[in-house]
């Protein structure tokens, strides 16, 4: 392992907040770290420090001569017009060996990663690319510049599925180290040989462990329970002092000096341990259901919903018809045009406890099947019938997310605009009390929320949806910007609500954890074709079917760390096996097996603490997993070489 970076003691604070205190850590060229912390952390913040976009107020950062750092931001910012000239510009800015890259190099690299990340018209308009297009590109244009090290912001924000498994394919493929910050749990499994996790309950500020997210968790519980174990001795301690301090003036007299200062400080170092341990806590959130009892809540037959009809929930004045408006049992009935189709003959009844999951790349009408079925569109063919007094609560992240909270408004005021109270599960609650169960302070109350982090403000948006009864909850996307401790929350709540859910995210994990059946959208490219499964190993097989993709072997409902996604068969000629090649594809799978029980096992003896303890040691494990996961790709390869044949 070659050091690559190292910093000491950073310190950050924003005004009177503080971010993070004497964080210390080492990246070295072997790692894909992942990294993960509560929202409003600094997660960010460190990024662009690491990256020398930002200055800590304190401490040091060491790099490597001449290191190359790569950094993909949240937030995607492009200068030029096409994908090609984005490139183009990246390179010319950039600098090689002391040298300007030239013209001629500059186009041939540009060309080929467009053509390796799949663009297929490098000088289509920017502007007009899909939001998980425009990440693939910011991410191209680092990819282009051979960084020595990669730091990733939120790299899945914007990616449907079939993007992030892209990107974990990627990431697995690359020569580089890597950064990644994601509250993904899946995609931390699948990427990462290193987890860290900041957070102020840990002494230091944050926590490192060898290993992906599965072998952190086991390694967090540990040194959580030896920090609570050293509190409660700790606090034992104090008890002892304290007593002592306050026996009576003869005793005062004849007290050490030394003793006296010892006590003060570690009172102080007790009362600091307790506040740092006091922030993990869960967030203590329910949603508010109507316990409707009817059997059928909504009824939707034949939907039929083209690409181009355009919004036909207009009345004759061009009002918008709201979800309050729609009588009982109201037709909603429409000539079908001769339209590229999103949704083709969807029929679906919503119970009560029934949590369909929707999946689909992006386009596929994730989103307009939502906004059907609130009323806010209407089909171009087919009915939908709803109860009697039906409450739907739509939550869309984009249409009424963080983009329309106001940044000057005081927290307490976008909680609660018109009151200190809220109404919430039958009783007044004040607002503090209320704050207090998404985890804000009494001091966050009178800030505005234009200073609360991405993920914080995300909590508003939910505290806000908490406030609404409903029979059905339509949820685009709840989980962006969301902590892991907030989604593990989240789910909880969405697991006891009574009512019917329908729930479109890229979560993986989410979706195991709370569908009770997936609904597989396959969008224009299929003629709006739909698919309901009970899981999503189903739906896996139901895309791989429609995109001419060879099976992948049959995984578990929580994907294993170093098993790759296999990737598109390219069209062939038609070729049948040699007798060799047969013999070889008879064989392949387990051949894979074996493989991946060699990976396991170096996992395993990565956990032993005496190899963790030696760096020598712990090279040479990490060096030997490094070549069986090699190994495993390369068998996927192989593998989907000779499915290709076979199906050609």
């Amino acid at each position: 392992m070659s050091l690559l970076l190292s910093c000491q003691n950073l310190t950050k604070s924003f005004g009177h907040r503080r971010l993070f205190a004497n964080i210390t850590l080492s990246l070295y060229d072997d790692q894909r770290v992942g990294f993960f912390g509560p929202n409003g952390a600094g997660k960010s913040t460190l990024l662009k420090i690491l990256a020398g976009l930002e200055h800590a107020d304190d401490g040091t950062l060491e790099t490597r001569r001449n290191l190359k750092i790569g950094y993909l931001a949240q937030q995607d910012r492009f200068f030029a017009n096409t994908p090609r000239e984005e490139l183009l510009l990246a390179l010319r800015n950039a600098n090689f060996d002391e040298r300007l890259i030239d013209d001629h190099d500059a186009e041939t690299k540009a060309a080929i990663i467009l053509t390796k990340i799949g663009f297929a018209d490098p000088t289509v308009p920017i502007d007009s690319l899909s939001g998980g297009w425009k990440k693939r590109l910011a991410l191209t244009r680092q990819l282009v510049l051979e960084p020595d090290l990669l730091l990733l912001d939120e790299p899945t924000n914007h990616l449907d599925l079939e993007g992030i498994l892209w990107l974990e394919n990627l990431l697995k493929s690359t020569q580089f180290a890597y950064l990644v910050v994601t509250h993904d749990r899946y995609f931390l499994d699948n990427v990462t040989n290193r987890i860290i996790e900041i957070n102020p309950i840990f002494e230091g500020g944050c926590l490192a462990v060898p290993g992906n997210y599965s072998d952190f968790l086991e390694r967090r519980e540990v040194v959580l329970e030896a920090q609570a174990k050293q509190q409660q001795t700790m606090k034992m301690k104090v008890q002892e002092e304290i007593a002592w301090l306050k026996r009576g003036p003869k005793a005062q007299r004849n007290k050490n000096k030394s003793r006296i200062k010892d006590a003060h400080e570690l009172i102080e170092t007790y009362a600091q341990s307790r506040a740092r341990t006091a922030t993990d806590q869960a967030i203590d959130i329910e949603f508010q259901a109507t316990e409707r009892k009817t059997k059928k809540l909504l009824a939707a037959h034949s939907l039929v919903k083209s690409l181009e009809f355009g919004d036909l929930s207009r009345d004759r004045q061009g009002a918008t018809c709201t979800t309050s408006e729609l009588p009982h049992g109201r037709s909603l009935t429409v000539a079908a045009q001769n339209h590229p189709l999103l949704i083709n003959k969807l029929s679906l009844i919503l119970s009560p406890g029934m949590k369909l999951g929707v999946l689909g790349p992006n386009g596929s009408g994730k989103s307009t099947l939502l906004k059907l079925l609130s009323g806010e569109l209407a089909p171009d063919a087919g009915t939908i019938k709803r109860a009697p007094d039906l409450r739907i609560v739509y939550f869309d992240q984009q249409r009424q997310g963080l983009n329309q909270l106001d940044p000057a408004q005081l927290l307490r005021h976008a909680l609660s605009p018109d009151s200190d109270s809220v109404y919430y599960n039958g009783e007044l609650v004040h607002i503090t009390s209320y704050a207090k169960r998404f985890l804000f302070t009494h001091d966050q109350l009178d800030r505005p929320v234009g200073e609360l982090s991405g993920g914080e403000q995300a909590r508003v948006l939910v505290a806000r949806l908490m406030l609404t009864k409903a029979d059905i909850l339509l949820l685009d996307e709840p989980t962006n910007d969301l902590d892991i401790p907030s989604l593990e929350i989240l789910e909880q709540s969405l697991e006891d609500f009574p009512g019917a859910i329908v729930l479109v995210t890229h979560d993986r994990f989410m979706l195991d954890r709370l569908s009770t059946e997936i609904l597989g959208l396959s969008g224009p490219a299929n003629n709006g074709e739909t698919g309901l499964f009970t899981d999503y190993d189903q739906y896996e097989n139901w895309v791989a079917a429609r995109t001419s993709r060879p099976q992948a072997v049959t995984r578990t409902s929580r994907p294993q760390p170093d098993r790759p996604p296999v990737p598109p068969s390219p069209k062939k000629p038609g070729k049948k096996l040699t007798f060799k090649e047969q013999q070889e594809y008879d064989a392949i799978e387990s051949h894979i097996l074996a493989a991946e029980e060699e990976v396991q096992k170096w996992h395993t003896a990565m956990e032993d603490p005496a190899i963790m303890s030696d760096r020598t040691k712990l090279t040479e494990v990490c060096d030997k997993m490094h070549h069986a996961q090699e190994r495993v790709a390369q068998l996927y390869a192989r593998w989907q070489e000779l499915e290709g044949k076979l199906n050609a």
